[in-house]
């Protein structure tokens, strides 16, 4: 039985809310997309095409496309041990993307990007509201990683990158300095790093900005969920103490939509 924080998420409310939200919970989409798709007019609600900003209550008929959805399901967060080679993308059209190498049964999405070439712990829900409370980067939520690099890492290298890096990539419009973060040796190549921000190739462009090559990069930890001994592939639900302990640290958190 889920304590009570947990059944708090869990509980379908029967105050009115926003439609882009009602779609969202049910897990059909994001509620950005939720927007576009109620003003393509492809949403209805008891028959009536919808419009932007109206709220609706679970005891409404929605529409969306010619699939009936019913306001918030039971939300499902789960922890996978992504591969490399494989592709956080919902385009379809991508070889090897996450939705169609994991292959659940209920729509799901990614909590934040790890890139092809990187490898372990990627959470997956259909709860919008969570991924923008842990994916903003002010809210300061941590995201481990173990990195293997070419050469030797130096104390210099690890103050440096402790500090914060300067970053830039004029194809990706990026030009910053990264935030403070925690980082120690862990062995003659190799270094483990705590983020508190997730820039596009972070860790990697961190390295190469001072003269260093990621060989191997992989997240063992996102706030309190670990990879642990999950295998390279497989995917679980998290555990009830696990969604207790993230509902708690997520609980002051914004959820205004994350901007990647």
């Amino acid at each position: 039985m889920k304590n009570k924080i947990a059944k708090d998420y869990y509980r379908q409310s029967t105050e009115p809310v926003r439609l882009n939200k009602y779609i969202s919970d049910a897990g059909v989409c994001s509620r950005r997309e939720a927007d576009r798709l109620i003003e393509a007019g492809k949403v209805r609600v008891d028959g009536k095409v919808a419009v932007q900003g109206m709220k609706v209550t679970p005891g409404q008929s929605v529409m969306v496309g010619k699939k009936k959805i019913g306001g918030k399901n039971e939300m499902v967060v789960l922890a996978v041990n992504k591969p490399v080679g494989v592709v956080c993308t919902e385009d379809m059209r991508t070889k090897n993307n996450i939705i169609q190498f994991l292959k659940y049964p209920i729509r799901v999405t990614y909590i934040g990007r790890l890139d092809k070439d990187s490898d372990g712990l990627l959470l997956m829900t259909n709860n919008g509201d969570i991924i923008n409370k842990m994916m903003r980067a002010g809210n300061y939520h941590e995201k481990e990683y173990l990195v293997r690099v070419n050469k030797p890492v130096t104390e210099e290298f690890i103050r440096k990158m402790s500090e914060g890096v300067h970053i830039v990539d004029k194809e990706k419009k990026l030009d910053a300095v990264t935030r403070p973060c925690k980082v120690e040796q862990t062995g003659k190549y190799k270094f483990r790093i705590i983020l508190t921000q997730g820039l596009n190739r972070q860790i990697r462009r961190m390295s190469e900005a001072l003269g260093y090559r990621v060989e191997e990069l992989t997240r063992v930890r996102i706030m309190n969920i670990e990879l642990g001994n999950l295998r390279s592939g497989e995917y679980r639900k998290l555990t009830d103490q696990e969604l207790n302990e993230l509902y708690k640290l997520i609980e002051g958190s914004s959820n205004q939509p994350y901007v990647k």
